[in-house]
């Protein structure tokens, strides 16, 4: 499928967001207790909706449930001007009941219905097989149990490229805060 620059340029950074707020630095998925703190930080975030949806979208994260797939495809093919009122969505897209609240204090704002279609696009990309990355499982409960203390994570050739992307990340992080005096933590 053929994404929108608007969505292809976000849907690394969207991923990011994602792993990033799942591991502590031991290591532990951390996921929902970080994704429940940053909900009560909603008033905040809608002033960054729009200059960065990605690091405001997680806030909805799996609170949307997609009922007509084809619309949705639609929708991440449009640039972000083109983007329908929220409402023409409704059909299909359905908030969970939890993200209600939340979505009501988006609308509020002059941008908020553009906002949530961006949120739920980034998250139909997501929760698609091709627009998953390494963590398109993110409760523990859905892990399978191999006996392993982790997930068991099967990677195709995209994947590989976000792990290695991800892996300079890591690199270039650690070089920064040994340059900031802190110990390497390899």
């Amino acid at each position: 499928m053929h994404y929108s620059s608007f969505f292809s340029q976000l849907r690394s950074a969207y991923q990011a967001e994602i792993d990033d707020l799942s591991l502590d630095s031991e290591g532990g998925y951390v996921l929902p207790q970080r994704l429940a703190e940053k909900r009560k930080q909603m008033a905040f975030l809608i002033q960054m909706m729009t200059l960065s949806p990605e690091m405001v979208a997680v806030v909805f994260h799996k609170a949307f449930e997609f009922t007509q797939p084809a619309v949705m495809e639609h929708l991440l093919t449009l640039e972000s001007e083109e983007f329908p009122q929220w409402h023409s969505l409704a059909g299909a897209v359905r908030l969970q009941p939890w993200a209600e609240p939340l979505a009501s204090a988006v609308l509020k704002d002059p941008m908020g219905e553009w906002f949530l279609a961006a949120a739920a696009g980034l998250e139909f990309m997501l929760s698609k097989p091709s627009g998953a990355g390494l963590s398109h499982h993110d409760d523990e409960d859905e892990y399978e149990d191999d006996g392993t203390d982790g997930p068991v994570i099967q990677l195709d050739a995209d994947d590989a490229g976000d792990l290695s992307d991800k892996r300079t990340r890591e690199e270039a992080a650690a070089d920064w805060m040994e340059e900031q005096g802190f110990d390497r933590k390899d």
